[in-house]
């Protein structure tokens, strides 16, 4: 499983980076393109909203074209839409191509946890889903540095068009990846999948965390750089984040082979309290860098656990659960940053982080909880060959 897992950890990197790109340079691009900075905040959460909407379609499509072949065909898609991001004119434009963007990379994340639903047995499985971070920590932290240091002494468009390129290369390369055999689900997956109130409540709080988590990093390098700073060092700060992910991950993985998973859901909804806590407090970037670390924790342990928890509530349905959680995830995102638009245009990011630290609060009382009373019995539903 070893050069699989390392396909799929690029192809998480490869999303994810084009996914942060957009953050530290929300300023820059609204500048160039001269519109207020509330539009371009706008226009994420249209990436978001695409991301979020396409994921149960690409989880139907994986079961009846396979998760490979579904992998190589949307990241050649993403890599031209990516590519048509660089070139926009306007904010409209810009729009159009990053919900493209955004509904093509959406079934990058969810095809490749579904490829380890399949492959991996449960034992083992939050630990091959956490090393899957990995991916996406570095793909947060290039991103999130790189991005902003590229605007500033390039352009915003040299992002995309990294993002284009990779994705178009991926693409090609994935056809290493061995495609596991699939048991298609009987009958509808869907409508197994709201006939069960575990799977419908693994939803629900996958909706909520992509507001608060994902909401926060969003508004956090616009927050930072409002204090007077150059977007390369908001995007800087933010980058911490990923890093915090690459060190927390492995770390979160272990202690699930110990801990019970509510525990660490605990753990993370304490920390995605704690981050945009501090953040209402201060926006500078020290103290940014704290809240990244915070927000990082919380995405390792609690989003993880969650995560994991989705291969498994519903194994007849699972591709139907797993993206369906993965567009709950950045639907709830999408929505945090259409209603966070509006205070930060107005420089409000204290009150906008506020908020999100008190959705936090039922967040993780709600999933851990949950978690606690709802855990599903340690009988292996995958044998490690492809087979569940």
């Amino acid at each position: 499983m070893t050069r699989p897992l390392r396909l799929l950890q690029a192809t998480t990197f490869v999303s994810t980076m084009d996914r942060f790109a957009m953050p530290p340079m929300l300023i820059v691009t609204a500048r160039s393109l001269g519109v207020p900075l509330s539009a371009v905040v706008q226009t994420a959460s249209v990436y978001f909203l695409a991301y979020g909407l396409m994921q149960p379609v690409w989880g139907i499509v994986s079961d009846r074209l396979g998760r490979v072949r579904t992998l190589r065909i949307t990241l050649a898609a993403a890599g031209l839409a990516a590519a048509g991001s660089a070139a926009v004119t306007t904010v409209t434009q810009l729009g159009v191509a990053r919900a493209l963007a955004g509904a093509a990379f959406s079934a990058a994340i969810p095809a490749s946890l579904i490829y380890v639903g399949d492959t991996v047995s449960r034992e083992r499985r939050q630990t091959e889903v956490t090393n899957l971070m990995v991916g996406v920590a570095l793909g947060t932290a290039l991103a999130s540095a790189g991005a902003g240091l590229l605007a500033v002494a390039v352009s915003w468009r040299a992002a995309f068009v990294v993002s284009a390129v990779c994705a178009l290369t991926l693409s090609f390369l994935l056809r290493r990846l061995p495609t596991p055999p699939v048991d298609r689900p009987a009958g509808n997956p869907f409508g197994h999948l709201v006939r069960s109130p575990a799977a419908l409540l693994v939803l629900l709080l996958a909706f909520v965390e992509g507001g608060v988590l994902l909401g926060a990093l969003t508004l956090l390098p616009p927050a930072v750089e409002s204090t007077g700073v150059s977007a390369a060092l908001a995007g800087a700060v933010t980058a911490v984040y990923g890093l915090a992910v690459l060190v927390f991950a492995p770390l979160a993985g272990a202690l699930s082979r110990r801990w019970p998973a509510w525990r660490l859901i605990g753990c993370g909804a304490a920390a995605a309290v704690a981050g945009c806590g501090l953040a209402a407090f201060s926006q500078r970037a020290a103290v940014a860098a704290g809240v990244a670390t915070l927000i990082g924790l919380a995405w390792a342990a609690m989003h993880s656990s969650l995560q994991t928890w989705a291969t498994e509530v519903l194994p007849s349905a699972r591709a139907a659960v797993v993206s369906g959680f993965a567009g709950c995830l950045f639907a709830g995102s999408a929505l945090s940053s259409w209603l966070l638009a509006g205070p930060a245009s107005a420089g409000d990011y204290a009150g906008g982080f506020a908020a999100l630290a008190m959705v936090a609060v039922p967040l993780g009382v709600a999933a851990t909880v949950s978690r606690a009373r709802l855990h599903t019995p340690a009988v292996p539903i995958g044998d490690g060959r492809g087979r569940s």
